[in-house]
């Protein structure tokens, strides 16, 4: 995957709700232009009562074995609440070496500075 798609992808998606596991992840996205980031920082149901009234969600917790339960645990209780959850973003990064949320934006970074 190229770069060029990965921010096309971004730009795409930072309209949205981003769901994301800790505030170095939360970092990462706001360098890359997300305003509205919500941190798992409470019980998981009670994130998900919270999140009731979304009409999207980005769920982008880490690459990982933790991360990849999370994530189910979250696309499972949303979807059943009717709120969709936008897996294109999640989906681009399984093709990259980024394992966390908060490597991205260092990683596009990296990858840019390459290129020039």
């Amino acid at each position: 995957m190229d770069v060029e798609s990965i921010y096309e992808e971004i730009d795409n998606s930072k309209h949205c709700l981003a769901l994301v596991e800790g505030p170095n992840d939360e970092k990462s996205l706001s360098k890359l232009g997300f305003t509205n980031i919500r941190q798992l920082d409470k019980p998981l149901y009670q994130v998900v009562e919270e999140l009731q009234n979304e009409k999207e969600v980005l769920i982008l917790t880490d690459l990982d074995t933790h991360g990849k339960k999370l994530y189910r645990y979250f696309y499972n209780e949303l979807t059943k609440k009717g709120i969709h959850v936008n897996n294109r973003l999640r989906l681009i990064l399984f093709t990259t070496p980024v394992q966390q949320i908060e490597g991205l934006s260092t990683f596009l970074e990296r990858k840019i500075t390459h290129i020039n």
